[in-house]
């Protein structure tokens, strides 16, 4: 064959496949335009077809295996490389006889059927230029191949993988990609791991004259007339739709899409999907969704995500652009999961889920897509945990201590009470790991007021038995002297000696008293952040207690072990953790748990206060401090807020003094997390000591002050507060010996919150208010902080204990 028959047979190749493609599109791409499907004709013709149409006839072989929304970009990207082939006057090219155009909304809604026609989804007019037609922008870049003067283009494949950007997909543009990126969508793999907030089930068609009002309905209906108009405003342009079936008729109406009279007119078998109710003229869908293609539906005759979504951002559009990734660039999904631990426990593969999540086959499928990428999720996690608790292990050896019999004897022997079983557990645990020569990564959790201090003193008292040194860290200064006191009282009996250092220890004192820790003459040092800052030196630290765990972060754990060489950790919360977000927010540290109080602890009584019953508290508030006990009074704020309508601190202080408690305006002090450090601290000493019968206060009391004297608890605002966090509160007062109270204000009338808030009323046991914290609010609100990046999940739920405790079993 001559150079000039290949020429020919290459030109006529290309000029039957452009007429292939042209009657593919006049047909919606259901790919009948050859017996057999394209794909087949196409790879039939691979072997004769010339160099320059390889590539573009390679890509054309998926044709087939992908659905008819799929193929319509891949075909057009193959029509423009071949209506290149000659020069284009810059207008569409006519249809030519025999070969009808492709008609109006066969493309994507939000696409232009012909050039000018409309703008696409993110705005842009198409723009044709005398090479091509548009392309979808980042779906495939062309170049001319250089054969002759033949000048035929050829798509070139977008960047594969799972790190291609959005923009490769059809519809999305620069302006567009700006938007998806607020949602944290830039590639296709964060699209395709973009997590439906709910799903609409649409999965049932129904005759029009069957289909419920008031209810989300999928129909399939002949548009038997269109038309728009101005609203009588002029503001709005209106389309409306007859649409109908066997069964009857109903009216279809949108809003400033006037692109759409001319998409629908004369179609049949429309699917729609919406709202029905009744309008002006009858049965009508607003804004209904609608698809050609009944076969392969995205929008409708299914269960349909709904996704979280942005301005400028629809979710026709995000449902299409996932149907897209999907169809795709799922199978590129990476499962790292090997197959025996999947079959172990039912586990899809991670591909397979990721199909069933954006479209599933039913609610079950949903559920079992989302229970394997939770699995995974929390593998992943419980294997970073437990990695860095080897880490921590591995990366110097621990110091075992000799516990000494005679030691704990004379501890015991000393306090004025017995320890609870609990409390005897939690040291025995305690005890048996110091004995390990590698480092304790131990989690002390207890109640408010169940004995906690005096357990870590019994481990404390068992480290200075065998010569080594003890710290205690907390989060402020107050927290650290009440430990010092309560430390001293329990120690110094048994010749160990307790020190304090704090920011506000005057700098003379600071080196003195370093310079007596570094020689070993302090047995225990309680203290603040200070403990870790620069020429702290400890001789022989091996014992490092950090009160309120969740207060501080794992560097500042890591600086303090870093002070004595690896020491053992024991780290203390009063917070009641339920297993489930124990399990993942301290998966590095072993648990104790101390549930049962101490004998004699009586229980705060607690009333839920409605707004027309706040003098009243006010009264008893009086009465209680004539009786000369102490109140709190907490806000949620600091300041006043016109955005939310909620007591602040600072004005509740002002008009306490100015119109509530004016006889008592020189005893109402006042606290605040924005108050200087020394300020906040003398303001606590002075309610502590009596000097103030009223503290006005924000949560920053949630933890550490102990006031014996203080008997009521009045908490405004209460409806802001999680349950775990006014639980916290509570636990400030009944440390006396006189009955306490908490009253619980609040000025909201969401009967579902004043329920929530009437559970303090009868459940007094923190665990289980934290378990109902977590099921309601998240396990920020458990730990009262909303804390930065806190088990920022994306499948996992953290009350799915099954899931957890399966993740954390394989990860051991």
């Amino acid at each position: 064959m001559t150079v000039r028959d290949a020429a020919i047979r290459a030109k006529a190749l290309r000029a039957y496949l452009r007429e292939v493609l042209e009657a593919e599109a006049a047909a919606r791409f259901d790919d009948r335009a050859r017996p057999g499907g394209l794909s087949a004709w196409v790879e039939a013709r691979l072997g004769e077809a010339s160099d320059d149409l390889q590539p573009l006839l390679r890509r054309l072989s998926q044709y087939s295996k992908l659905r008819p929304h799929t193929r319509r970009p891949l075909a057009e990207e193959a029509l423009a490389a071949l209506r290149a082939e000659r020069p284009v006057s810059g207008r569409p090219e006519p249809a030519q006889a025999g070969r009808p155009a492709p008609p109006a909304g066969i493309l994507p809604p939000g696409r232009p059927a012909r050039p000018g026609d409309d703008r696409p989804p993110d705005g842009r007019r198409a723009d044709v230029t005398a090479t091509a037609p548009p392309r979808p922008a980042g779906a495939a870049s062309e170049r001319a191949t250089g054969h002759g003067d033949l000048g035929v283009r050829v798509a070139v494949a977008a960047p594969s993988g799972l790190a291609t950007p959005v923009t490769a997909l059809w519809g999305v543009g620069e302006t567009v990609a700006k938007r998806l990126a607020t949602l944290g969508l830039r590639t296709v793999d964060d699209l395709l791991h973009h997590v439906p907030r709910r799903y609409i089930d649409r999965s049932a068609i129904v005759p029009l004259a069957e289909a419920p009002l008031g209810t989300e309905v999928t129909v399939v209906a002949d548009v038997l007339d269109i038309a728009s108009r101005d609203t009588r405003s002029r503001r709005l342009r209106l389309v409306e739709a007859v649409i109908g079936d066997p069964s009857g008729r109903a009216t279809a109406v949108w809003f400033n899409q006037p692109y759409l009279e001319r998409t629908l007119r004369g179609r049949t078998s429309v699917v729609f999907a919406g709202r029905l109710e009744m309008g002006v003229w009858g049965r009508q869908l607003t804004s209904p969704e609608f698809e050609f293609d009944a076969a392969h539906m995205i929008h409708s005759g299914r269960l349909v995500p709904v996704y979280p979504a942005t301005s400028g951002i629809t979710q026709k559009q995000l449902r299409r652009w996932a149907a897209d990734a999907v169809e795709t660039y799922a199978h590129l999904v990476a499962d790292p999961l090997p197959e025996p631990l999947r079959l172990r426990h039912a586990l899809r593969p991670a591909a397979e889920a990721v199909r069933a999540l954006h479209f599933p086959a039913s609610v079950e499928d949903t559920r079992s897509a989302i229970r394997r990428l939770a699995f995974e999720e929390l593998l992943v996690y419980q294997l970073g945990v437990l990695q860095h608790r080897r880490a921590w292990r591995e990366a110097q050896p621990g110091r075992a201590v000799a516990i000494r019999r005679d030691a704990l004897a004379r501890f015991g022997a000393r306090l004025a009470f017995k320890l609870t079983a609990d409390q005897r557990q939690a040291l025995t645990e305690i005890l048996n790991d110091l004995r390990q020569p590698h480092a304790m990564s131990r989690l002390l959790q207890g109640d408010v007021g169940s004995g906690k201090t005096v357990v870590a003193a019994g481990a404390l008292a068992a480290v200075v038995a065998d010569s080594w040194q003890g710290a205690l860290m907390v989060p402020t200064e107050v927290l650290a002297e009440q430990h010092a006191r309560t430390l001293s009282a329990l120690l110094l009996p048994l010749g160990i000696r307790v020190e304090l250092i704090t920011g506000s220890v005057p700098a003379a004192r600071k080196r003195a008293l370093w310079a007596e820790v570094e020689s070993g003459a302090v047995h225990v040092l309680v203290g603040t952040h200070a403990l870790i800052q620069d020429g702290a030196r400890f001789q022989r630290l091996n014992l490092a207690v950090v009160d309120e765990q969740h207060r501080f972060g794992v560097q500042q754990r890591s600086e303090i072990r870093a002070k004595g060489y690896n020491p053992h950790l024991l780290a203390m919360t009063a917070t009641p953790i339920p297993r489930t977000l124990a399990l993942t927010l301290y998966g590095d540290l072993d648990v104790s748990h101390i549930k049962s109080m101490p004998r004699g602890r009586q229980t705060v009584k607690t009333t839920w206060v409605p707004p027309e019953e706040r003098d009243e508290a006010y009264r008893f508030v009086r009465t209680q401090v004539a009786a000369g006990r102490q109140a709190f009074i907490i806000c949620p704020l600091i300041q006043e807020s016109e955005a939310l309508q909620v007591r602040s601190a600072v004005e509740e202080f002002e008009r306490l003094r100015a119109r509530v408690f004016a006889d008592l305006a020189d005893r109402i002090g006042l606290v605040h997390g924005r108050l200087a450090a020394r300020a906040k601290d003398a303001a606590m000493r002075r309610f502590r000591v009596g000097a103030d019968a009223i503290l006005v206060s924000t949560a920053v009391v949630e933890v550490g002050i102990d006031v014996p004297n203080a008997t009521v608890m009045m908490i405004e605002g209460a409806e802001r507060f999680g349950l775990a966090q006014l639980h916290q509160l509570r636990g400030r007062v009944g440390r006396g010996a006189h009955q306490s109270f908490c009253l619980l204000l609040s000025d909201t009338t969401d009967p579902a919150e004043n329920a929530r808030l009437r559970t303090m009323q009868s459940i007094y046991d923190g665990f289980a208010l934290a378990e109902r914290d977590l099921e309601l609010r998240g396990p920020g609100e458990v730990l009262g902080t909303r804390q930065s990046g806190l088990l920022a999940f994306q499948f996992a739920k953290i009350t799915d204990i099954e899931t957890i405790t399966l993740a954390r079993q394989e990860a051991i």
